[in-house]
């Protein structure tokens, strides 16, 4: 695929530069209720207001247009069991799995644990309902044929599955039933992510009434967010870290109405990184087209960016690549003070967290 274009700067960016202490304790394991009644930071160029999520309403102007990804989070953590005879007589293991994408071959990739405890061929039961044949295993990933497909499999991975909570909410307590719709969007509607787009889940009916009475419009396109999204970067230059792909889909609808909305003069602001991700990833000669695959964008300091006009996310993970995005569009000492701030503030974060609303002025210092 061909994407924007990074501009190289002379200085090798260091994941260092993407570092900042974070108190354990501001780590939020759950969201607050209702969802709108969550902190804002707004930061307008260089000034910070405090808020609540209630507030975007008058930080968006008639015109505007809000990009939400329409992505559905699948109860994606099994457990189950494998059974297998041998010489003392049947023998029974417990394995835990984690579902990662869908495959073209109509198997899963999946983590397995123990994987040592499982054979190709042989199968998983995890309800009455749902069981899984292993095929093969890859790269570390097994690949599962489950004994269901469409509605069925959804309904038995409702059933047996739990959400996928991110290492830093699961380290802290497991999940549960409250989760399946904390950590779900109410518009989601396109089952695959195994992540939400966490910046969306402060939204709720009544804000969403207040922002179409405003005259704010939304547009829904689809990014299914993998496992990926929490693999630490390992490299020091962080120019050569690669971004594992997530499938997106931006429809011929949405492309036009972007297109419209930056036409008019409006400002197109993505919620959530996947969001932002996706439709600068749909850009082709300087304007936003329909789009349909596998993206691996990659945003830091020195991208150009040639749809968003502005974001709203959580606040992320310290030497992550969120850090280096947000720090792209709104340069690295402006993020660093945001930062600071919201740690002093002491503003909840991560997916459970509080959210930003960065609208970058015209000075953007990397």
């Amino acid at each position: 695929m061909d994407f924007p274009a990074v501009k190289a700067y002379s200085a090798a960016m260091k994941l260092s530069d993407f570092d900042f202490d974070l108190p354990d304790d501001l780590i939020a394991t759950r969201p607050v209720s209702p969802r709108s009644a969550a902190r804002l930071l707004v930061a307008e160029g260089d000034t910070l207001h405090d808020g609540r999520v209630t507030d975007l309403v008058q930080w968006l102007n008639p015109g505007d247009r809000l990009v939400l990804n329409d992505t559905r989070v699948i109860p994606a953590r099994l457990s189950g069991q494998r059974h297998r005879d041998s010489a003392q007589g049947p023998v029974a293991a417990r394995i835990e799995a984690t579902l990662l994408e869908p495959r073209a071959d109509g198997t899963w990739a999946a983590l397995l644990k123990p994987l040592k405890k499982i054979r190709p061929g042989e199968e998983i039961i995890f309800s009455d309902a749902l069981s899984a044949t292993l095929e093969e295993v890859a790269e570390g990933q097994g690949h599962l044929r489950f004994n269901l497909s469409g509605t069925d499999f959804d309904a038995a991975l409702a059933e047996a599955g739990a959400m996928p909570l991110p290492p830093y909410i699961a380290a802290k307590r497991p999940a549960d039933e409250r989760d399946k719709t904390d950590y779900q969007t109410v518009w989601a509607r396109n089952s695959g992510a195994v992540a939400a787009p966490t910046a969306s889940l402060h939204f709720d009916e009544p804000l969403l009434e207040a922002l179409a009475a405003r005259g704010i419009e939304i547009s829904y396109v689809t990014l299914h967010v993998g496992a990926g999204t929490f693999l630490p970067v390992k490299v020091e230059d962080v120019t050569t870290h690669r971004m594992h792909a997530e499938w997106g889909r931006v429809s011929e609808q949405a492309a036009a109405d972007i297109a419209a909305t930056k036409a008019a003069g409006g400002r197109v602001i993505p919620v959530g990184t996947t969001a932002l991700r996706l439709i600068e990833s749909a850009v082709r000669d300087g304007q936003i087209h329909p789009w349909e695959g596998d993206t691996d964008i990659f945003i830091y300091p020195g991208f150009t960016f040639q749809v968003a006009d502005a974001l709203m996310t959580n606040f992320h993970l310290p030497k992550s690549t969120l850090m280096m995005l947000v720090s792209a569009l709104m340069g690295q000492e402006r993020i660093r003070r945001i930062y600071a701030h919201a740690v002093a503030e002491r503003y909840r974060f991560f997916s459970y967290g509080d959210a930003s609303l960065l609208i970058p002025g015209k000075a953007v210092t990397p």
